[in-house]
């Protein structure tokens, strides 16, 4: 660990987002992308940051470069990622060996064949050839001032292959001076039980220390990973998110939120634990990746409650259907406000929204009846926060908040002969007492709208300016009347400092539109402060 590290090396969080996690499909990252990673890392706190293949192509060569300059690590290690040198040749000569020196990391991950098959048909050389080159290159390494780990790649494969050969893998590099033999299940078909008996067998058969990595393709990856712990491996490889080849590896962070709080290992520097939500989507950004928001411990649902029966134990203790306090891991907990919302649901959602309806026993049924019945036309509150903060509003304080009354609306789409279209649109609305008319075009119908609704209104409402149209969805919702089908359409609006979300529902998208967003700019004006007009 770096001098600055508060933590033992008794166990390791490695990892391998930059290299293993890159490999996911859809993932390219930049040599300013692994950099900004690399930083997000480092300030959660894990032991080792894998960086990349220095010598196998340009980027990794300069990522390496780049990070000794520009990055001063308070809390990990860079590791240099390679292979042990080529059959025939010596470990002090291989060019792939010489670029590991001189990527300049205090610690190198070497991957080495552990399957008895693949040194056969993949290196094209003898089983005992393929020992020397392990040992040869850990011990040139470790000459050199290296700390090494070994990756032995297909291990547990190999290991039901051909059980002793594999251990000699793991034996050769412990004898080298590897730090660390860590078993891959590089194919990722194993499950719980078959990894935490191989991983005792070859603890106890060895007495190398042992690390595990696990990829995620019958999805137990994370399981996999505590096995291993459970059998004695310290030494956890992982990847931000899970990111990784095909459908990815052992998830980072609800591995070492498993670590942290279930089994009490202390593998953060203090208070770091708290980071991981934000950690875990400031990483998705860099890598242009929508967040999970199903995802243990750090998604957006994964502390939120929808059933009525859920919300009614909540509210006498919220231990009662979670299985932490979500600010543990950086996150929240929230109340999704449905159909299937009871007096609890509502009490706790105005609570967390900031209005408390507990003691009205009347306006909280009427609350209730009202979001049910809005529902059954199609409306969707638990997604849709700011129209529901609306709707409770508007209960409780026996009117809906008025800023502007719209007189009319319309929009206008126009097909030319050249091919070329226009999308136009007119709003005609009152607002502090003064009628407005407003025309805008837009790149559709929709954005025409929304452009003409800022026009009519920035000037009284100056804090509109700083709204912006983050997102926007539309469902079709079942239709009755052939093709007359319901539309629900979904805004997403920021004011540089928040995000909210607002519905609308109608026969037409363009309504249904216009209603969200009516809403949309009611809650940008509520949450500047602004009074509502007279």
């Amino acid at each position: 660990m770096t001098e600055t590290s508060e933590l033992d090396d008794s166990f390791h969080v490695f990892d391998t987002t930059l290299r293993d996690g890159a490999q996911r499909e859809g993932i390219n990252l930049t040599v300013a992308d692994k950099l900004a990673i690399a930083r997000h890392l480092d300030d959660f706190g894990v032991g080792f940051i894998e960086g990349g293949w220095p010598g196998a192509n340009p980027r990794d060569t300069e990522f390496f470069a780049r990070a000794r300059q520009e990055i001063d690590f308070k809390h990990a290690q860079l590791v240099a990622f390679g292979a042990t040198r080529r059959a025939g040749a010596k470990a002090s000569e291989d060019p792939q060996v010489k670029a590991l020196l001189d990527a300049g990391t205090e610690v190198v991950c070497l991957v080495a064949k552990s399957h008895d098959r693949h040194v056969e048909l993949a290196l094209r050389t003898t089983l005992d050839e393929n020992l020397a080159m392990v040992r040869d290159t850990v011990s040139h390494l470790v000459a050199q001032g290296r700390r090494v780990f070994v990756d032995c790649e297909h291990f547990f494969d190999g290991y039901r292959a051909n059980p002793e050969y594999a251990k000699a893998v793991v034996r050769s590099a412990a004898e080298a001076g590897a730090s660390v033999v860590i078993l891959c299940d590089t194919n990722g078909g194993m499950l719980p039980a078959q990894i935490q008996a191989v991983v005792s067998t070859v603890l106890a058969d060895t007495g190398a220390r042992l690390g595990i990595h696990t990829q995620d393709d019958t999805g137990c990856a994370v399981a996999n990973t505590l096995a291993a712990v459970d059998a004695g491996a310290t030494h956890v490889q992982c990847t931000a998110n899970g990111y990784g080849e095909r459908v990815g590896n052992a998830n980072l962070f609800p591995v070492v939120a498993a670590l942290e709080l279930k089994y009490g290992k202390k593998v953060l520097p203090d208070g770091k634990l708290r980071e991981m939500t934000r950690i875990s989507h400031a990483i998705a950004e860099v890598v242009n990746l929508t967040p999970s928001t199903h995802q243990p411990y750090v998604g957006v649902s994964a502390f939120a409650h929808k059933a009525g029966l859920h919300a009614s134990a909540i509210k006498v203790d919220p231990d009662l259907y979670q299985h932490i306090d979500p600010e543990q891991v950086g996150n929240t907990m929230r109340m999704l406000v449905s159909d299937m919302a009871g007096r609890a649901s509502i009490e706790l959602k105005g609570k967390e929204l900031g209005v408390d309806i507990s003691g009205d026993r009347e306006l909280v049924g009427r609350v209730v009846d009202r979001v049910k019945e809005r529902e059954l036309k199609g409306y969707t509150y638990e997604a849709a926060d700011a129209s529901f903060e609306l709707l409770l509003r508007a209960e409780a304080e026996g009117k809906a908040r008025s800023y502007f009354e719209v007189e009319s609306w319309r929009a206008i789409v126009e097909d030319r002969p050249d091919g070329t279209h226009a999308n136009e649109a007119t709003v005609k609305l009152f607002a502090k007492s003064e009628r407005i008319v407003a025309t805008a075009e837009g790149n559709g119908p929709v954005h025409a709208l929304d452009r003409a609704l800022r026009v009519a209104l920035e000037k009284i409402y100056p804090q509109l300016a700083k709204l912006e149209l983050v997102d926007y969805k539309v469902r079709i919702l079942e239709g009755k009347h052939g093709t007359s089908s319901t539309t629900r359409v979904l805004i997403a609006t920021s004011d540089g400092s928040a995000e909210w979300s607002t519905v609308g529902v109608a026969e037409n998208v363009i309504a249904a539109s216009w209603q969200a967003l009516e809403d949309a700019y009611t809650y940008g004006l509520l949450r500047a402060g602004v009074e509502p007009a007279e």
